[in-house]
C-alpha cells in the first residue's frame, strides 16, 4: 500500500466534477501524497474514487471513509480489488461504522460498532491469500477498534483527535502499520472569527454520539458541547493561527507518532483560493 507523509483531506460532496479535478492537480502539484475524502452525502465512495484516480497520477486516494452500511462486503471487496488493480495500487479502501443517524435514514438498523466492523471484515477479507496486506484502513477512535484496526488492516483512520490522543494511538502502533491522522486547520489569527469558521465546521459533528463518546473519554464534558462548541473544543479541532503556530501544531501529530497526517483545510464555503493557498503554505510540513 502506498502511503507518504502528509494528505489532503477534503469534502467533495462540496465540489461539482471540474472543481475535483482541479483539486486533484492542485495536490498532486504540491507535492501531496494522498487525497482523503468523505462519503456521507454526495457521491458514492467507489465511483468518485475512479474519477480521482483517472485524474492523477501519483496521488494515492483514499475514502475517508466508506460505510460499512452503504454496500455488502462483496462488493467492497471487487470495488478495492478493481481500483487497486487497475490503477497501480493507488487506492485505500478506508472503512467505517458511520453514525447511527445517516445509518438508519438509509434503512439499515445500527449495530455496535466493533462487532459490526469485525463482521464486515470476515465476510469482506474471507479466507483469501494475502488479505491482511490489502489496502484497507479502519476509522478507529477507542482503542478497542484501534486495536482490530490495526489487527485486520493496514492501519487506523483518527479524526477529530489530539496529538494525546495520537501519541496513544502510537504506543500501540504494530511495525509496518499507518497511524493516519485528520486534522482540520484554519491560517487566521483573530480568535473571534476563527472560532466562528470553526463552529461551522464542527457543528455536524457535535450531533453524532460517536464522537461525544470520544471526545469525553480524551477529557472534554458535555459542557463543551454547548452552544456550538466550547472555545477549548474548537482551539483542539481546528488547528487555527499564524502559519508558524499552525505547522507546529499539525507537527505534534508527528511528533507524537503519527506515520501520516491528512490536513484539511477549512475556509468560508465555496472559497476555493482560500483552501489552496492554505495547502500551499502547509506543503512543506
Amino acid at each position: 500500500m502506498k502511503l507518504g507523509r502528509l494528505g489532503v483531506w477534503n469534502p467533495n460532496d462540496r465540489l461539482t466534477p471540474p472543481d475535483l479535478a482541479r483539486l486533484l492537480a492542485t495536490a498532486e502539484d504540491l507535492g501531496y501524497c494522498a487525497l482523503w475524502y468523505p462519503e456521507a452525502v454526495g457521491y458514492e465512495a467507489l465511483s468518485s474514487a475512479s474519477f480521482m484516480l483517472a485524474h492523477s497520477k501519483t496521488l494515492s486516494i483514499g475514502s475517508s471513509i466508506a460505510s460499512i452500511y452503504a454496500r455488502d462486503a462483496f462488493t467492497a471487496r471487487r470495488g478495492l480489488l478493481g481500483l487497486r488493480d487497475m490503477y497501480d495500487d493507488r487506492f485505500i479502501l478506508g472503512l467505517g461504522v458511520s453514525h447511527a443517524p445517516m445509518v438508519e435514514a438509509r434503512g439499515h438498523g445500527y449495530d455496535k460498532p466493533v462487532p459490526a466492523m469485525r463482521a464486515y471484515l470476515d465476510r469482506l477479507q474471507g479466507s483469501e491469500p494475502g488479505a491482511l496486506d490489502w489496502p484497507v484502513m479502519l476509522a478507529a477512535l477507542g482503542p478497542v477498534m484501534m486495536k482490530l484496526a490495526y489487527d485486520r488492516s493496514q492501519g487506523a483512520l483518527p479524526v477529530n483527535a489530539t496529538p494525546e490522543h495520537t501519541r496513544r494511538a502510537a504506543a500501540h502502533l504494530p511495525p509496518g502499520k499507518h497511524l493516519a491522522v485528520a486534522q482540520k486547520f484554519l491560517i487566521e489569527t483573530d480568535a473571534a472569527r476563527a472560532r466562528a469558521i470553526g463552529r461551522s465546521e464542527l457543528a455536524m459533528y457535535l450531533s453524532m454520539p460517536n464522537y461525544l463518546n470520544h471526545w469525553q473519554r480524551i477529557g472534554f464534558t458535555p459542557t463543551d458541547f454547548e452552544h456550538g462548541g466550547s472555545d477549548r473544543l474548537i482551539d483542539a479541532m481546528i488547528n487555527w493561527g499564524d502559519v508558524d503556530s499552525v505547522k507546529r501544531q499539525i507537527r505534534a501529530h508527528f511528533e507524537a507518532g503519527a506515520t501520516h497526517v491528512c490536513i484539511r483545510p477549512v475556509h468560508p464555503n465555496g472559497d476555493y483560493a482560500a483552501r489552496d493557498a492554505m495547502l500551499k503554505t502547509m506543503a512543506d510540513l
